[in-house]
Parts: structure tokens; C-alpha cells; sequence
């Protein structure tokens, strides 16, 4: 493994310009990291990526890179390009064991996370680096939020969210779980208790529905329900999953590893307008996984799927969608998983006053991820809807900013 890693890493050019910098959401280091790793300064390298993204060990497994910085590498025009995500993982992974940092803690700057995905991971880390009093509340038992209950174990160990969540209390970041902000403990007693600001990074929780019949059966389920604990549905031999995103990949993938013999995937369009990332739609058909395209269910029974095949027309300058005027044909399955889009649930606006949310629940913020009420930030999917865990890191940082500010601005004037 590691002469793997020496000889890959040894592959680098070190650009002078480097477009895999430039083209990672939050300019991942790539060619410097390299550069320490093969001068024997492994524990440097591990801290600048650290510093850069303190979910870079993450990152190194769950990013789609291909998208990104791989994507961009100036060797992949001629031949491969550097596989820089078991690069950046031996050298996170590493680290990881040997960051110690204890921050004195300012406890007149306390910091209120909702939410212990991606963002709300990433903003107690840089915050906390700076001395703010941070307690993390989850509604769940674990932290993690999405990388934890939303990723199989087989593409993000979990072991690694317990690590960071020791490094986090070793900060001295409290953590409160089971602990849902809402219906109980409201934004108003965070306020009341102290707390200089108010972070919410909640997710997108609540699965969107295809409102066609038969969605209520008991052999119906929703992707992010799945998900959070596969173990505890029985989905007989053959399954079929609706939609082509990442979540519709990852729930095939899970299926058949948990016995499942024939799965396979219906979508309305083809395989080049599926949304997954081409590695989790290579990795599926690796898997055993099958496509059906072109295929728009409209009902559900108790023994599978009815359906019409679609097809692609120019209307104008425009394609769309239409359905063929065939009679309606049935595919035969023992369960079916809906994986179309997920939503954010209203357990803290419907129970606040002054956060303003768009037409799809989403909370309304601006680029530095303040909301419509003073002293309360957002970020992740609950404010852009599900994307990348790189991206969801992007836009904490500038949260942190934000807020450390915010909270300075208010020190001043106490002053």
C-alpha cells in the first residue's frame, strides 16, 4: 500500500498552475501535500490538508473526484491522472492519529450547532480551533448525520466519524445526542442561554414522494429510511429502485450486499441524464446491478411495478420527455425503494420566529450563510439541497467567518 502511494505520488508534476487546486470547491492543496508527503514531511502534509478541509479524510473516500480534482489533473489528457484520493487518504489517516489540539476555550463565545453532518462537523472544528465554546446538538445517538446514517459503511467506515468525534470533545466541543431543537429546546432558549449564535446544518431528512398509488404498501420504502439502518428491512429477492442519483446507487449497492439476488434500477430517462456520478454508476454495474431506462412507473401494487416507456422528442430547440402511447406493461418485484430527492424537515422553523425558508423548505441564507434572523446561520444541504460533502465544507468556512465576526462585533459593542 504504501509503495502504491510513494510510486503514485512520485507521478506529479508539480504544476506551476495546478488545475486540480483550481478545481476542488475548496482548493485542496494537491501538489504542495504531494510535495511534503515525498520529502519524508508526512505530519506537515496531513496538517495543511487538515487546516484546508477538516473532513479531508472523508473527502478522500466519498468525494467525486473524477468531477474535480482528478478530473483536472493534466495527465489524465494522454493517460491517467493522479489518483490523488488514496493519496490524500494515507496521508489524512495519519494525521488524524496524531492531531492533539487543545484551543483554549473562551466560554463568552458559545456557539450553538444543530446538526452534526458535514457543515456542522466542519464549522466546530474551525471554530472551536479558535476558542468558541461549542456544543453540538443531534437529534440521533452518533454524530455524523448523512456521512453516518446516509453512506454505506462499505464506501465511508464509520470508525472514522468516532475519531473525529474524539478529536471534537478532546477540543472540548460538548456534544448533546438524541437531542432534537425544535418542539422542545427552541431557538429562542439557545438565545436565552447564551449562546452568541446559532448554527443550523441539519440535512435534508424528510424523502420526497412520487405521488403516484400504491406509495403507502408494506413493501414501499424510501431511500434516506433505508439507509440509516438497512438491517432492520426485510426486502425479499428481487428489488427495484426508483431514481438515478448517488442515494439510488448506494441503496442498490447496499441491497445486494444484504442478500438481495436481482437488483436493479428504473429511471424515466437514459444513462447519461442519470445524476449519479459515472464512478458510483460504474461501481453499481460492477456490483451486479441492473438498468432498466426509459421507464416511468405509475403505480405501485403488491407484486411490482407498473409502468410506460418514455421516450426523448424535440420540442422546438428543447427535448423533453414524453410517454409512448404503448399499453402499460408490469415488471414483477418483492420490494420497492423510492430514491427520487430528499427535503429538509420544519422541526426549527415552524417552531422559530424570523428564519425564512424558499418553496421547497430549504432555509433562505445569504453567500456567507446568514438567515433572515439576526444571529442564526445556515449551511450544507439545508440551505443548497443534497450535494457533495466538499461543497457542504466550502460553504462552512465561510459560515465560520461569518460568525466569528458576528460574535466579535458583539464583544466590541459590550466593550
Amino acid at each position: 500500500m504504501a509503495q502504491h502511494i510513494i510510486e503514485e505520488a512520485k507521478r506529479c508534476l508539480q504544476c506551476k498552475n495546478p488545475k486540480c487546486k483550481q478545481a476542488c470547491p475548496v482548493g485542496t492543496p494537491v501538489n504542495e501535500a504531494i510535495h511534503m508527503l515525498l520529502n519524508g514531511e508526512i505530519e506537515e502534509a496531513g496538517e495543511r490538508l487538515f487546516l484546508n478541509n477538516p473532513l479531508s479524510i472523508v473527502c478522500s473516500l466519498v468525494c467525486p473526484h473524477e468531477k474535480f480534482c482528478e478530473g483536472n489533473c493534466i495527465l489524465g489528457r494522454k493517460s491517467s491522472p493522479i489518483h490523488w484520493s488514496t493519496i490524500e487518504h494515507y496521508i489524512s489517516d495519519y494525521y488524524l492519529n496524531r492531531y492533539h489540539e487543545k484551543p483554549t476555550i473562551d466560554r463568552s463565545k458559545k456557539i450553538a450547532i444543530i446538526g452534526s453532518g458535514p457543515a456542522g462537523i466542519t464549522l466546530a472544528f474551525v471554530l472551536a480551533t479558535r476558542g468558541y465554546d461549542i456544543t453540538i446538538f443531534e437529534a440521533k445517538d452518533k454524530i455524523g448525520g448523512v456521512l453516518r446514517f446516509g453512506i454505506p459503511a462499505f464506501r465511508l467506515p464509520k470508525d472514522i466519524l468516532d475519531r473525529l468525534k474524539d478529536q471534537l470533545v478532546n477540543m472540548g466541543v460538548k456534544i448533546r445526542p438524541n437531542t432534537l431543537v425544535g418542539p422542545v429546546i427552541t431557538v429562542e432558549d439557545l438565545f436565552r442561554d447564551g449562546y452568541k449564535a446559532v448554527f443550523i446544518g441539519t440535512g435534508v431528512w424528510k424523502p420526497n414522494p412520487m405521488r403516484v398509488k400504491g406509495e403507502s404498501l408494506g413493501h414501499v420504502h424510501f431511500a434516506i429510511d433505508y439507509l440509516k439502518n438497512p438491517g432492520s428491512f426485510d426486502l425479499g429477492k428481487k428489488v427495484c429502485v426508483i431514481g438515478a442519483g448517488n442515494v439510488a446507487m448506494d441503496v442498490a449497492r447496499t441491497a445486494i450486499r444484504r442478500g438481495a439476488k436481482e437488483v436493479s434500477i428504473m429511471y424515466r430517462r437514459d444513462e447519461e441524464d442519470m445524476p449519479a456520478s459515472l464512478h458510483e454508476i460504474k461501481y453499481a454495474k460492477l456490483d451486479g446491478v441492473k438498468f432498466e431506462f426509459f421507464k416511468a412507473p405509475i403505480e405501485i401494487t403488491d407484486d411490482g411495478i407498473r409502468y410506460k416507456h418514455t421516450k426523448k422528442v424535440m420540442d422546438g430547440d428543447a427535448e423533453k420527455l414524453v410517454e409512448i402511447d404503448e399499453p402499460v406493461e408490469f415488471s414483477e418485484v418483492d420490494s420497492v425503494i423510492i430514491a427520487v430527492s430528499q427535503g429538509p424537515k420544519s422541526n426549527i422553523v415552524a417552531h422559530s420566529k424570523g428564519i425564512e425558508i424558499g418553496k421547497t423548505g430549504l432555509v433562505s441564507t445569504d453567500a456567507c450563510g446568514r438567515t433572515t434572523r439576526e444571529g442564526v446561520f445556515a449551511s450544507g444541504d439545508v440551505v443548497t439541497g443534497a450535494k457533495t460533502v466538499v461543497e457542504a465544507v466550502m460553504l462552512s468556512k465561510k459560515v465560520a467567518d461569518a460568525i466569528d465576526a458576528y460574535v466579535m462585533g458583539l464583544k466590541s459593542e459590550e466593550a
